[in-house]
């Protein structure tokens, strides 16, 4: 049985230098697919939208995306605030610019997304940010830099940010490997979704993470069905 007491470091498939463009795009293709079957997005839509509440409605509110993938959230995001007549600007980050070119092709051009290919923490400091989200992304980073990413959102979101991960747990473990298995999605799935969940984390990792970031009196740590947990910072 796998030993899920510690995050594991085993690297994922996805992550690979030698991955081609379309075996890249056939992968994140699937993982939007694994996001909408596993309810990723509505832990993320339901922050943005507390945080709406509390800004004029007439505000222009920039939403940054660490580690867009497919775009699926930002796509998301702009369908929700066309619905409730939010003036938005999404702009996506992502470090492998093989996810630009994949969300891209799934995004109308009249979309208010804008995708950029590089890493977030080179933003211009003149480029104003209103909220920072990130989704399936943490599991990735290695615990120091996940510490500086923390710091680097609260020094440059002004109304908040998310991150938005899984729960390391067994029942996720062997659940993804089944669903995975099951629906035939690509290979690399089937790989890198059981190993994102033994990267990922329970509460303990979190609070031990905040802490050296020093931000564990400001952030909030939440359990969102099914086996996922948001960290949520308001301001």
């Amino acid at each position: 049985m796998i030993n899920l007491r510690h995050r594991s470091c085993a690297p994922e498939w996805m992550d690979g230098e030698d991955v081609t463009q379309a075996s890249f795009a056939a992968c994140i293709k699937d993982l939007a697919r694994v996001n909408t079957l596993t309810l990723a997005r509505p832990p993320t839509l339901a922050f943005i939208d507390r945080i709406w509440r509390r800004l004029p409605r007439e505000r222009m509110i920039t939403i940054v995306d660490v580690g867009f993938g497919a775009g699926d959230m930002l796509r998301a995001v702009a369908k929700m605030a066309q619905r409730k007549g939010r003036n938005v600007r999404l702009v996506g980050y992502d470090i492998n610019p093989r996810s630009k070119v994949v969300a891209h092709q799934l995004t109308a051009p009249s979309s208010p997304i804008e995708y950029r290919s590089g890493d977030a923490f080179e933003m211009p400091t003149e480029d104003r940010v209103d909220v920072v989200i990130s989704s399936l992304v943490t599991h990735h980073m290695r615990d120091d830099e996940i510490v500086h990413f923390l710091k680097w959102m609260e020094a440059r979101a002004r109304s908040g940010w998310l991150v938005n991960d899984l729960h390391r747990h067994l029942l996720a473990y062997y659940g993804i490997s089944i669903l995975s298995a099951a629906l035939r999605w690509h290979p690399f799935v089937r790989h890198d979704g059981p190993l994102s969940v033994a990267r990922a984390f329970r509460r303990e990792d979190w609070h031990r993470l905040l802490v050296a970031a020093e931000l564990d009196s400001k952030a909030v740590v939440r359990w969102r069905f099914p086996f996922r947990y948001c960290v949520e910072r308001v301001k």
